[in-house]
């Protein structure tokens, strides 16, 4: 269904779904995206898979301008990988909040210093204040119930000067009636998104939360072969391993057949985009922030 510019799929999905999902497809989805379960970005075809999922989280690393110390939020962490390393790479602590009772089991399994992540739902995350310097969200804002309150949560817990990075599974402006019926909206369903913005809308409530848009990319073109790539990776996987098979056609998250097919079709048609946000919280007076030790 298409609401005020924001698609909404036809069966309600909220907090309790998304977990459920992650949870139950957890074989499925390190085997076939890995540990940071997001899109790569390639600069050009010569990447491999793992590195262009790293060039991803290093472009948000650079946009967010971390600096040694920092404390920073990771919303919808995942298994925690980007959260990692980051800690190690750019020497921040991160804390870090998922959905998925499994992804959390996963990064526990796997710890490093400075880096705390909790089985917890961001619209209640329970932080101070201003008690953070950056923060970041790669492809966790679609999951999110209460968009608006996303953001607001994210200036809430800001310090004054700092930045958040959203990087957002996004529809096309004025999308038609086919690509909502056929691609859209199905990828919300399938991909328990309570609702799929368009860049308008997610700038729209990032000004209304109080943030002020730093700079707005779209990397589509540069994402893109992510899909075909874990199509190729579920295929074989389905021939070669029972519990995946069953997981990915028997269970009741099972994946349907068409998901691939409709994620590179809603691309090459342009009526998925693939954003990157940077925004920023106005500080309290002029001068540079300091990381916090």
């Amino acid at each position: 269904m298409y609401c005020e510019g924001v698609i909404v799929p036809e069966v309600d999905q909220n907090a309790v779904a998304v977990a459920d999902h992650y949870d139950e497809l957890d074989p499925v989805y390190r085997r076939v995206w890995g540990e940071h379960v997001h899109h790569g970005l390639w600069a050009t075809s010569r990447e491999t898979p793992a590195e262009a999922v790293e060039a991803l989280v290093d472009t948000v690393g650079d946009r967010l301008q971390l600096m040694p110390g920092e404390a920073c939020i990771d919303i919808g962490c995942g298994y925690g990988s980007t959260a990692r390393q980051f800690a190690l790479t750019r020497r921040v602590r991160v804390t870090g909040f998922t959905l998925s009772a499994e992804q959390a089991h996963y990064a526990a399994a796997h710890p490093v210093p400075d880096v705390d992540i909790h089985l917890r739902d961001w619209l209640v995350n329970g932080l101070a204040d201003a008690s953070v310097d950056a923060a970041w969200a790669i492809e966790s804002s679609e999951h999110m119930v209460d968009k608006p309150k996303f953001f607001a949560e994210a200036h809430r817990v800001l310090s004054p000067g700092g930045r958040f990075v959203v990087c957002a599974w996004l529809a096309e402006t004025d999308a038609s009636g086919w690509k909502v019926r056929h691609l859209l909206e199905p990828i919300c369903r399938e991909g328990r998104l309570p609702s799929m913005g368009t860049r308008e809308e997610y700038e729209a409530m990032a000004l209304a939360a109080g943030f002020e848009i730093v700079g707005y990319e779209d990397v589509s073109r540069r994402v893109t072969r992510t899909w075909t790539i874990c199509a190729r990776r579920l295929m074989q996987a389905l021939l070669v391993d029972h519990e995946i098979r069953r997981l990915a056609l028997g269970s009741r998250n099972r994946i349907s057949v068409l998901i691939f097919p409709r994620l590179i079709l809603a691309y090459r048609t342009g009526a998925m985009r693939y954003g990157i946000l940077t925004l920023s919280k106005a500080r309290e007076n002029g001068t540079p922030r300091e990381p916090r030790r």
